[in-house]
């Protein structure tokens, strides 16, 4: 019979959750045995995944801490193990949840709301406000992805302070978690800075990979970090991801929203949705609060006039950013500036739209509804 103190125990084992699963250990079934005396002394025996998993210190000080916060709990005595062969394909196969290995979670019956962004150049700041966008959704509460999909340009990890490797276990890829948001990019695959030289063919399967391959859970929200232009990248993942809705970040300047047009059009060819158009780098905020339009203006409304044009749909300017040291600094050091810095200005209007994302409906006609009875 299970004591009151055991159940507290393993009531407290509840809160712990892994940070690459962001599940609970018991859940995952990690806790491998749990001994306590008289005397209030406890054993807690855990699996991990993989021999070397990068979580490892960190599941053992929680686990310490969780369990000698219970009353009655006077010593605590975590040893780590490591899953069998047989104890991690049961894993897998109860993460996949009934789906089939290597299949796309994001199909078109996905819950999952999810944002293609792209830009028709680099240098508009797609990426920053990419990064930003997901760290404010994440602080909002909700479970969100975030693919890094410019293959040859990658900067989301740098952008979220990144360093650790994907773990994997056996053919499921556990990616990395940055202020509560779970993140794939080539950049974790590579040494340094060297550089990925890929054809077609290569690219899809990756992208691909990073859909199937990669465990994300049951995400709320899912960002893209397309790649500018209107190439391979582009093409399969509106192929791959077919409730996918598109934004689109251009800057004030006229010649930059001519090409942001063509980046949105390829969404539209291949079934997407146009969800609106940011327009970065809008102006300079003077010392006498006057504002400086560096790059011209106009430049946004100009592409959400054209697209809503081309779609019979009105396509909202969802926010024009101003020029921001802080936002700069906080991608250079990889601390996103929602969270470092607020009051910025920049900030604020992407916490602006980020409030649009989440409150974007997901559109539940013709979909398959995983209900219980």
């Amino acid at each position: 019979m299970t004591s009151p103190l055991e159940t507290a125990v393993r009531a407290a084992l509840d809160t712990v959750i892994d940070p690459e699963l962001r599940l609970p250990l018991p859940e995952l079934d990690m806790i491998a045995g749990l001994e306590i005396d008289a005397d209030g002394n406890a054993k807690v025996d855990v699996n991990l995944t993989v021999v070397g998993c990068p979580a490892s210190v960190r599941i053992q000080n929680e686990v310490h801490a969780a369990v000698i916060g219970v009353v009655g709990i006077n010593n605590v005595d975590v040893n780590l193990g490591v899953m069998t062969p047989e104890q991690r394909a049961a894993l897998t196969t109860k993460l996949r949840a009934g789906r089939a290995a290597r299949t796309n979670p994001f199909d078109e019956n996905t819950l999952t709301k999810i944002f293609l962004i792209g830009s028709g150049k680099g240098g508009v700041g797609k990426s920053s406000l990419t990064a930003n966008l997901a760290v404010a959704l994440a602080d909002k509460g909700l479970r969100v992805g975030l693919i890094d999909a410019d293959i040859f340009g990658f900067s989301i990890p740098g952008q979220l302070g990144i360093t650790d490797k994907p773990t994997r276990v056996d053919d499921l890829i556990l990616p990395p978690v940055a202020f509560g948001v779970k993140v794939i990019s080539i950049g974790m695959f590579v040494e340094g800075n060297a550089p990925v030289a890929w054809r077609g063919p290569m690219l899809h399967r990756t992208i691909n990979q990073f859909l199937t391959d990669v465990f994300w859970g049951d995400l709320d929200v899912l960002l893209v970090d397309l790649p500018p232009g209107t190439g391979d990248v582009a093409i399969s993942l509106g192929q791959l991801l077919p409730t996918a809705k598109t934004v689109v970040v251009t800057t004030p300047q006229l010649a930059a929203s001519d090409v942001a047009e063509r980046s949105a059009t390829v969404g539209l060819q291949t079934g997407q949705s146009v969800f609106g158009v940011i327009e970065n780098m809008a102006w300079l905020e003077q010392a006498d609060g006057t504002k400086l339009e560096i790059f011209g203006a106009g430049g946004g409304q100009l592409v959400a006039d054209r697209l809503s044009a081309a779609t019979g749909q009105t396509v909202p300017l969802l926010g024009q950013v101003g020029l921001s040291v802080a936002l700069r600094e906080g991608s250079d050091k990889g601390e996103p500036v929602v969270l470092g810095n607020p009051s910025d200005s920049a900030s604020q209007t992407i916490l602006q739209i980020a409030e649009l994302l989440a409150r974007d409906p997901r559109q539940l006609a013709g979909r398959r509804l995983k209900l219980q009875v």
